[in-house]
């Protein structure tokens, strides 16, 4: 698992990425992007995969519209998807990429369909994420 670590570590620093947590042991990356948006983006090494997730918003009370329009949203994102945590609350940001062929550009990839993702649907993540809208 170190070299996955390492191999990681070493791309988000190629990438400009602001590692603001590292945790071998754990193999868990936190880290900010902010001119692209990205803040607290978790970076998971679990052989054979490697997991990132970022908190997007949190949904008060359940709406089948705010549902569908989420799902409706994941048939555009290129890499990634909207997924809900286990309590059904909060609305994450996920992709998972193979660790073992990993290289670079599949990793910025990932990260540029989140820049893109947070940066074209801004206006309705935060219709979404406010309470006049759930229902």
């Amino acid at each position: 698992m170190d070299k996955y670590f390492e191999k990681v570590r070493n791309y988000l620093l190629e990438l400009n990425c602001e590692i603001v947590t590292e945790h071998e042991e754990d193999g868990v990356f936190v880290v900010n992007k902010p001119e692209e948006g990205i803040a607290n983006l978790v970076l998971g090494c679990a052989d054979p995969i490697l997991i990132m997730e970022q908190f997007i918003f949190e949904i008060e009370e359940d709406s089948l519209s705010v549902f569908k329009q989420l799902l409706m949203k994941n048939r555009d994102i290129v890499h990634g998807a909207f997924v809900l945590d286990e309590s059904g609350h909060k609305v994450i940001f996920r992709d998972t990429l193979q660790i073992e062929n990993l290289d670079l550009n599949e990793l910025e990839g990932s990260i540029n369909s989140l820049s893109l993702l947070l940066s074209e649907y801004a206006n309705e993540i935060i219709k979404l994420s406010s309470k006049e809208l759930v229902s």
